[in-house]
């Protein structure tokens, strides 16, 4: 059995069987999964970008596009595809490796699809993980493709550095239910299928829609493109860099570590929380019983889970 040294020795060779060997077992949530994100963490270099937008948008041709313009300055590029999941497996249901064929046989370009199953903010659970993993194995960027848009979905902007919103004309009422927090999440609103009918409608109601964000707040760049066929690109390839220059290495560090540490405080809340049900209450599923026979209500399980979590910690500091 290859231990976690080796894995994490072979990634730092740039071994593509050991990159996805850790990626593996951080999506599985295997128990050596910590340890090899423990020591890979401080070996993150580059950026992360992420691409987010409804269904139909053209997301992943931009990655395409977006993959062949950092290979050609010889960067190697990681993509992260978080698809809608199986609901018999799991597992992701899109194969962007068919998608993005063009790059199927480049040895500096990994494309790992990954399944959402059910996690909200269209991110899968282990995107935060895999996107160490790749970091750190010498992919700049890494970039992030994730399931589509709704008001729940907006954890892209907490993972990576520059967050790409993308819309097309003709989306009607749902670019109108953007307007209440979506168009926050994009650092540059990309119009994408600019050769459409509809391009100066969808340009005036964005731009107006932009006005909603609160005085204080960046303006994000409203970039036209056609990623089928090129038109644009320059413009938005210059508004990234821009943007990147603006955020420090020393900044960007910092923040993608307090944004790990956040996730990771939730994460093990919800453990703790399982923990306490299991010795409160024989467990989730007893408590779920008492709740659907209104022998108790879920205002009381939480209350009786915070009043048993304090008397632990008292037990435990009058030793």
């Amino acid at each position: 059995m290859t231990s976690t040294t080796d894995i994490i020795q072979k990634i730092g060779s740039g071994s593509i069987r050991a990159i996805a060997r850790a990626l593996s077992k951080v999506e599985n949530g295997s128990s050596d999964s910590t340890e090899i994100l423990d020591k890979l963490f401080s070996r993150q270099q580059g950026f992360t970008i992420g691409i987010t937008g409804p269904p139909g948008a053209g997301k992943s041709t931009l990655v395409d596009r977006m993959i062949t313009r950092y290979r050609s300055s010889a960067n190697s590029v990681g993509v992260i595809a978080v698809d809608p999941s199986s609901p018999f497996t799991g597992g992701a249901l899109l194969g962007d490796r068919i998608r993005m064929q063009s790059h199927a046989t480049d040895s500096k370009v990994f494309i790992r699809s990954m399944g959402s199953r059910g996690h909200l903010g269209g991110l899968s659970g282990a995107t935060r993980d895999a996107t160490c993993v790749l970091s750190a194995a010498g992919y700049n960027p890494v970039i992030i493709e994730t399931v589509g848009v709704g008001q729940a979905e907006v954890e892209i902007a907490d993972l990576a550095d520059i967050t790409l919103l993308v819309l097309v004309p003709g989306l009607g009422d749902d670019v109108q239910s953007m307007k209440a927090g979506i168009m926050e999440i994009g650092d540059i609103i990309v119009l994408n299928k600019a050769d459409r009918n509809g391009i100066e409608q969808l340009e005036s109601y964005v731009k107006a829609s932009l006005e909603y964000l609160p005085a204080e707040s960046r303006k994000p760049d409203v970039v036209r493109i056609s990623a089928a066929n090129g038109d644009g690109l320059q413009d938005l390839w210059d508004s990234i860099d821009k943007l990147m220059a603006s955020k420090t290495e020393e900044n960007r560090i910092t923040r993608s570590a307090v944004r790990t540490l956040n996730e990771i405080l939730q994460e093990n809340g919800v453990l703790f929380s399982e923990k306490l049900l299991d010795l409160e209450y024989g467990g989730r599923e007893n408590a779920e019983k008492l709740m659907l026979t209104r022998q108790i209500s879920p205002y009381a399980v939480g209350r009786n889970l915070l009043e048993r979590a304090e008397r632990m910690f008292k037990h435990n500091g009058s030793k």
